[in-house]
């Protein structure tokens, strides 16, 4: 069993920057796939960044922006998000993929004001 604790949400102006961490309890392989989500107003969740080993992709939407990074040894995964826009705007999930479960975070607001 892993739970997942996002941290690292509020409000920032545009231009600015936050950092998002996930903490997992149980055991969360390195080889394990670990993911940021996020769901803005109104909208489907969409697939922010996700990690596996030592690959990560990204939305285009975010590309150049926001940095995905774990530290294995404290089992949680971080987002660097910088030059934030107003469209950023959405509660931002964890996600994990380890042993054949799929594991949410109960996830973070992230407000960017104009």
């Amino acid at each position: 069993q892993v739970q997942l604790v996002e941290s690292g949400g509020g409000l920032v102006q545009a231009g600015g920057s936050l950092r998002l961490s996930c903490a997992a309890s149980g055991t969360i392989f390195s080889d394990d796939v670990m993911a940021w989500y996020r769901r803005a107003p109104g909208k489907q969740r969409e697939l922010v960044a996700a990690t596996r080993g030592g690959s990560t992709n990204y939305a285009d939407s975010v590309k150049g922006r926001f940095t995905l990074s774990r530290d294995n040894a404290k089992n949680t995964v971080y987002l660097q998000m910088n030059s934030l826009k107003p469209e950023d705007t959405a509660v931002y999930y964890c996600r994990a993929f380890s042993t054949g479960y799929v594991y949410w975070g109960q996830g973070t607001q992230v407000t960017v004001s104009s």
